[in-house]
């Protein structure tokens, strides 16, 4: 078993054979696997890091190679491994400069473009959900914005995984308290749910997951509005179209929506209390 001190020892073992010698062509399909092997050894040692190096050594091999799915794949644990090694630094509190976190991003980054390249968007895209949830999981929204978006632009083909990248965007922007920006994305969610979502014959009405989304964005929507409070004149038509549902002249005394909007109108914050739990 590979040990933490001889590491180093075994790596530059590997990646002599890879040097160019007079008249002899360098073994990178062997180098690779054992790169690859090293790599499975110091996992099993929770030695994280310099297991992400070897997969990285094999990536590049991979690469040599002209393998794009061993390179992908490669880059795929040594992102994770470094990951794992960040995830790990923050529990015991330890000192640091993100430099694991900064590994990963570039390895996630080196993977989702070559699986781009390979005609791929599934799986680029299942890697940039996947760096998204573990940046909003580190208390870095702000960060993971940019990886739902990619995710949901790479998720054309696939409308309800597109929208549900793009509800990871706006509880990010929501809470990095960009309102604003959360309420256009919801405001995007849901004229997509309208234009592609499976219509009933006769019917505007979206049905089954799209409807559900929908409903979802039209709270969220109203909740943003009432606390942005926009002046009339710069209310945007969609936005008034969707308040004046809610607004006296619709008045339905089983609607949560309406109640509150009525609520927040009169400032009555003692029926903004009572009516919390029905919300919920």
């Amino acid at each position: 078993m590979a040990a933490e001190g001889d590491f180093l020892m075994r790596y530059r073992a590997v990646s002599n054979k890879l040097k160019k010698r007079f008249l002899r062509k360098p073994n990178v399909a062997e180098a690779s696997e054992q790169f690859g092997q090293l790599a499975k050894e110091l996992k099993q040692q929770d030695c994280l890091q310099y297991a992400a190096f070897c997969n990285l050594a094999m990536a590049r091999c991979e690469q040599t190679l002209f393998n794009a799915p061993g390179e992908a794949l490669a880059l795929t644990d040594a992102a994770r491994l470094f990951l794992l090694s960040e995830k790990e630094n923050r529990a015991l509190q330890a000192p640091g400069f993100d430099e694991h976190l900064q590994a990963a991003l570039n390895c996630y980054s080196f993977a989702i473009k070559v699986y781009i390249e390979m005609n791929q968007p599934v799986m680029a895209a299942s890697l940039s959900l996947e760096l998204g949830n573990a940046l909003k999981e580190m208390n870095r929204p702000g960060e993971a914005v940019v990886h739902y978006q990619r995710a949901a632009e790479l998720q054309t083909q696939q409308p309800i995984e597109s929208l549900l990248s793009m509800g990871e965007m706006a509880t990010c922007k929501i809470l990095t308290r960009d309102y604003d920006g959360a309420l256009a994305v919801l405001t995007e969610m849901q004229l997509l749910c309208q234009e592609r979502g499976l219509q009933l014959p006769g019917s505007n009405t979206p049905v089954g997951a799209f409807l559900d989304i929908v409903a979802k964005c039209e709270i969220s929507r109203v909740l943003l509005l009432m606390l942005l409070e926009p002046p009339p004149q710069k209310l945007l038509p969609e936005h008034a179209q969707t308040l004046e549902r809610y607004a006296w002249e619709s008045f339905d005394p089983h609607n949560c929506l309406t109640a509150l909007q009525m609520a927040c109108q009169e400032k009555d914050t003692e029926s903004l209390k009572s009516l919390h739990t029905e919300l919920w």
